[in-house]
């Protein structure tokens, strides 16, 4: 079982799968992830005009380039120091 973020590619077949009629048991079958998974991310992502991969997957990136924890320069200046040291 796969516990990363799904791919664009998985968003991609999720929508392909459900377009063309299988169930979320067997699409979850099908790319490898948990029934739980393909429910909540077409249930979290259900727009008016349906599930859309493309603004799906574009809206995830955003989330996580806004959750990136940035290193500060200390921090950096700290790991680099000790790296020389070795």
């Amino acid at each position: 079982m796969n516990y990363t973020h799904l791919t664009r590619e998985e968003r991609y077949q999720i929508y392909a799968l459900k377009k063309a009629g299988h169930t979320q048991s067997e699409i979850a079958t099908v790319i490898d992830r948990s029934v739980s998974t393909i429910s909540r991310e077409l249930s979290r992502n259900r727009g008016t005009r349906g599930y859309r991969p493309k603004q799906v997957h574009n809206k995830a990136v955003e989330r996580k380039a806004i959750n990136v924890r940035a290193i500060d320069d200390a921090t950096w200046q700290f790991a680099q120091e000790k790296l020389m040291l070795q």
